[in-house]
């Protein structure tokens, strides 16, 4: 599991970062040669980029999740989102690489994007909410702050 920084400039992130992330995020034990053949960039480019996001923050360490650790001292929520024209696609791959966004999913309806969203701190749900409201192709959104779960995955 990797910990995230959470100042840092999303700007500064560019789509081999967050897809990076993405892979990290899935399993942060993987090998830099896999990492490189995934992403199809060397294993320099691999290694420079993620030196990089541990520089810059964004990246704080790396850890272990239990299976019975929960995410329940964290920010929660469920954000719908719109998208203009046929840039799901390129919405998706843009939301994959935020490291709040903790699951993505297809819908039919108003809404063409269901993502679950996780942070540390109402400040660092604000500033999400603000980067993903950015991203081209969104056409309006809607969030609901999750207030405690009845049942969770495996239980």
């Amino acid at each position: 599991m990797l910990m995230f920084g959470e100042q840092y400039d999303r700007c500064s992130m560019d789509d081999a970062d967050r897809r990076l992330i993405a892979e990290l995020r899935s399993d942060a034990r993987l090998p830099v040669a896999t990492l490189a053949a995934r992403l199809g960039v060397s294993r320099a480019t691999v290694r420079n980029r993620l030196d990089r996001l541990l520089a810059d923050g964004v990246i704080q360490g790396f850890t272990v999740r239990l299976a019975d650790e929960g995410d329940f001292d964290q920010v929660r929520a469920i954000m719908m989102i719109e998208v203009e024209g046929k840039g799901t696609e390129a919405v998706f791959r843009r939301l994959h690489g935020f490291p709040e966004v903790r699951a993505l999913h297809s819908t039919n309806g108003r809404w063409d994007i269901v993502a679950e969203l996780a942070t540390d701190t109402l400040e660092a749900f604000d500033r999400t909410l603000a980067a993903i409201r950015l991203i081209d192709g969104i056409a309006s959104t809607e969030t609901s702050i999750l207030l405690s779960s009845r049942k969770r995955a495996g239980g």
